[in-house]
């Protein structure tokens, strides 16, 4: 499996579907994007991503990373 965004080959299945063998979804450990296996070939085909959406290693290594939410404050 590859990743459709960045191309690595680092992917994991999450899930599968609850009933039946019907979709799986799975996710990619470099830039954390996750797909259905039932959604079109533009989403899961590297080949037909749209290429203004692609990401490159050296993109993903300048990302911001997400900061962490604050605690709850209780009253």
């Amino acid at each position: 499996m590859i990743c459709p965004r960045c191309e690595s080959e680092n992917v994991d299945k999450l899930v599968d579907s609850p009933v039946g063998d019907v979709w799986e979804v799975y996710m990619c450990n470099r830039c954390y994007y996750s797909w259905r296996s039932t959604e079109d070939a533009s989403v899961t085909d590297p080949a037909k991503y749209d290429k203004r959406f692609k990401l490159t290693e050296a993109q993903i290594a300048k990302m911001m990373e997400i900061p962490p939410i604050p605690p709850l404050e209780v009253e």
